[in-house]
């Protein structure tokens, strides 16, 4: 199957992979074929890719790959719709497609740039899969652990009082974090769709207050169509409430098998989604990673001096593969 992003990338070509369990992935590159492979993984979890992951890279220099990753984006079936079966969509499963991905495209080894969730996606891939992975760029940076969940849909209700009123006041009453997500993965899977859409629209309504609040943010626009509102909540509530299936504390405990992968870290010291100290945690553990921290600089990779430093980044690896003879 052919696919168009709309991209403006000097080359596109893409198709449907299956990848088990009843699900396809969208995929496409852009860029020079000829070019050093990056793979690009979006946040979310659930949100899709969308056009501002297709400017990062230098069409002329890189391969991009694109995919969708299970119910999100163009991907089948979509997990706005009720009757996709959750079950199969996990962490172990989007590692697995990542690799089917590889393979279809016979790419020996290549670099990895992960946004948000796809940070955490990139680090969980690359720790199990190292030989395939010859650089990595994250921004910004999550490594999803017990702490970050809590700060993201609890402690950051301190910041936003009157958002946190009505976005924990659609769940059931609880100071747990995890029995609040339960409670709205229950709203998001009733039978009644009208009750999904509230669920729904109240959990977004809370990601864009926290996104509102920093730096050259806005609301998120995709979040006005009620389809793509559900199979983003359903997703996330899914991922956040089994803490996305690692151990906690997995990814910065098991960063020194990155040592020798080149590396690059950029996050804001003002990311109110998640705070620094995490990413700082992670640049110790990780040998030899570069860490750049933006002053002022907020979740999204869209950021200026954050898009910037990401650029920038994967031109310093390219250099130095490109000096090892990648």
């Amino acid at each position: 199957m052919s696919t168009d992003p709309g991209s403006s990338g000097r080359h596109v070509a893409g198709g449907a992979l299956a990848v088990g369990d009843g699900n396809e992935i969208a995929w496409w590159t852009i860029g020079n074929p000829e070019g050093l492979p990056v793979l690009v993984l979006h946040g979310g979890p659930g949100s899709g890719t969308s056009p501002p992951y297709e400017e990062l890279f230098d069409p002329d220099r890189f391969l991009v790959v694109h995919h969708d990753q299970r119910g999100s984006g163009r991907s089948r079936p979509p997990a706005s719709d009720p009757e996709t079966d959750m079950a199969v969509n996990t962490t172990h499963h989007l590692v697995r497609d990542i690799e089917l991905l590889r393979s279809r495209l016979d790419i020996d080894r290549w670099m990895v740039f992960g946004a948000s969730w796809g940070s955490t996606l990139a680090l969980a891939y690359a720790q199990r899969h190292t030989d395939a992975v010859m650089g990595m760029v994250l921004s910004p940076v999550t490594v999803t652990t017990r702490s970050d969940i809590d700060w993201l849909y609890r402690g950051a209700g301190a910041l936003f009082p009157e958002a946190w009123s009505d976005f924990s006041g659609h769940a059931e009453p609880s100071v747990d974090v995890f029995l609040l997500l339960e409670s709205y993965a229950e709203r998001l899977e009733h039978p009644d769709s009208s009750v999904r859409t509230e669920a729904a629209a109240a959990w977004c309504r809370w990601e864009d207050t926290i996104a509102s609040g920093e730096a050259g943010q806005g609301p998120d626009v995709r979040f006005a169509n009620p389809r793509f509102a559900v199979g983003f909540a359903r997703t996330v509530t899914h991922y956040f409430r089994h803490v996305a299936w690692l151990e906690d504390d997995e990814l910065i405990a098991n960063a020194r098998r990155l040592s020798g992968v080149p590396g690059a870290l950029v996050h804001g010291r003002d990311d109110a989604s998640a705070p620094i100290e995490s990413v700082r945690r992670l640049a110790a553990a990780w040998p030899g990673v570069r860490l750049v921290e933006i002053g002022g600089g907020a979740h999204s990779f869209m950021h200026p001096e954050m898009h910037a430093a990401i650029t920038d980044g994967a031109a310093r690896i390219a250099d130095q593969l490109d000096g090892t003879g990648r």
